[in-house]
């Protein structure tokens, strides 16, 4: 793949631009007292922004660029899932959401805490770090792909740059920062996205005409872009089954049951704000699952179908950095830059800031004393373990940088994040479900769904052998996983005679 030199002057710019970011960042974290403040931007931030910072979160520069790369291949059938994205989020706007906003909830797990006892909100926090960790750590890795390509850097040292310019305002800002940052990098990478567009349909006559002549040369390549798939097939992860359901599921446990959203809605002003940020968060990932699949079909007629694999493209994630850095005017260019560096940091951003408030909160408090995550010594301990994570990250995204992928990392991440998701979200089911399940049985289900997803996952990449890896697509794994999660705990509770003597109300 060739470079590109994007001249001085707009280096300059994008130096610019990441500097002024974190200068905001800087100026927003004024006026902060204590690890509420922190963590929780003391529950005032608009749902407007709120709900821009959650397309931000579970974007990330990855679904930026790798989205447009499955798209190549599958056309719009992707957004199936969007569609069971928003099915997910309503549900959880009426039957988790009212329990975070009863009472002084400052973590999703603290819920669990409420409900089952304080070993469950370590036990489940400790999960979402890990999944979390791993999670992130890819999409940290991919977009440092084109940024090294465009920058004639290692890659390695790509990834640390967009570490560091993330964690800079991070560690100042705090969660009020990271909202306020992503609604302006929603902005630039939406808005670079449409330009990206605009250059391919002027270059099939622009336009509708464009898109027209688009769709008309993809069937002429023997590949018609498709929407729907009505198969019924488990194995296949893009139909709308599995969109509806698996990714309604899968939906539900990244925002009811996962504090990387849960924190942000926190952060509202009160339900009904956090209601509206979620519910709207989920049209707005519609829209923009529509245009980074347009650009990916565009592309694949702009390439006349050029193949995935020997004798053409590397890898799917490879072919819209490919266009960005060999097929765009240098400004258009180095403006997609500033978006790809946008999309990375929104993500990161958010992974940190609730990386560290589940350590802080969910793992240091109960076991050192409320004392040490309260007033100043919390606002430290919360950018010191903002620090702490930014090492873990890069670490980890350097190693995964240079592991071979054989299918788009947007699937690889997606994947990993739907191994635990499900037994979490089964974990909270219990808690509102079962009054009989006391904290054992609801581990020991969490557990038990954990351990055997991950045996399916392993199975799904030949890591183990584990046929029925093969047979059940990703967008299944977290409907799956809160089924075994449930119908476990469930089950070992019906030992018990009574009700958890915890249980005082529905959770």
């Amino acid at each position: 793949m060739e470079g590109i030199s994007l001249g001085l002057p707009t280096l300059i710019a994008i130096a610019l631009y990441l500097a002024g970011i974190n200068v905001l960042g800087a100026w927003l974290g004024k006026g902060q007292k204590d690890a509420k403040d922190y963590f929780l931007g003391g529950h005032a931030m608009p749902w407007g922004a709120v709900m821009a910072s959650i397309v931000a979160t579970e974007t990330s520069a990855l679904t930026f660029l790798s989205v447009p790369g499955d798209a190549y291949r599958t056309g719009f059938t992707f957004l199936q899932l969007a569609f069971g994205y928003l099915v997910g989020r309503i549900a959880v706007s009426f039957l988790l959401l009212p329990g975070y906003f009863h009472g002084e909830i400052t973590t999703a797990y603290a819920l669990l805490e409420r409900r089952f006892g304080v070993g469950a909100r370590r036990f489940t926090s400790v999960i979402f770090m890990v999944t979390r960790v791993m999670a992130a750590s890819v999409r940290l890795a991919v977009p440092a792909i084109p940024i090294a390509l465009i920058l004639g850097i290692p890659v390695w040292i790509a990834i640390l740059l967009l570490a560091a310019a993330t964690a800079l305002y991070t560690y100042v800002g705090g969660i009020k920062a990271v909202i306020w940052i992503d609604l302006i990098q929603v902005f630039v990478y939406l808005s670079g996205a449409l330009m990206a567009l605009w250059v391919l349909l002027s270059a099939f006559g622009g336009g509708f005409r464009g898109w027209e002549e688009i769709l008309r040369r993809c069937m002429e390549l023997g590949q018609p872009v498709r929407l729907l798939n009505l198969s019924k097939n488990l194995s296949e992860p893009y139909t709308l089954f599995a969109g509806l359901i698996g990714g309604g599921v899968l939906a539900m446990a990244s925002h009811g049951a996962d504090q990387l959203i849960v924190q942000r809605l926190l952060a509202c002003r009160g339900l009904r704000d956090a209601q509206k940020a979620l519910i709207g968060s989920g049209v707005l990932v519609i829209l923009q699952f529509a245009l980074f699949l347009a650009l990916g079909v565009g592309l694949f007629a702009f390439y006349g179908g050029r193949v995935v694999g020997p004798g053409g493209f590397p890898s799917s994630d490879a072919i819209f950095p490919t266009f960005i850095v060999t097929s765009l005017p240098p400004f258009v260019s180095a403006y997609l830059v500033a978006g790809i560096f946008s999309a990375a940091m929104c993500s990161e951003s958010s992974a940190l800031n609730s990386l560290a408030s589940a350590l802080a909160l969910d793992i240091v408090a109960p076991l050192l004393g409320r004392k040490h995550v309260e007033g100043r010594r919390g606002l430290v301990l919360g950018k010191l373990l903002t620090l702490f994570w930014t090492i873990v990250l890069a670490g980890l995204a350097v190693g995964f940088s240079r592991l071979p992928q054989s299918v788009p990392a947007v699937q690889v991440a997606l994947g990993l994040a739907s191994v635990t998701a499900g037994g979490l979200l089964g974990g909270f089911l219990l808690a509102l479900w079962a009054r009989k399940a006391t904290q054992t049985d609801a581990m020991i289900g969490i557990a038990t769904s954990a351990i055997f997803m991950f045996v399916l996952w392993l199975g799904s990449k030949d890591f183990v052998p584990f046929p029925l890896g093969k047979m059940i697509a990703w967008p299944w794994y977290s409907l799956l996983g809160s089924s075994i999660a449930f119908g476990t705990g469930w089950l070992l509770s019906q030992r018990h005679r009574t009700e958890d003597p915890r249980l005082t109300s529905r959770a």
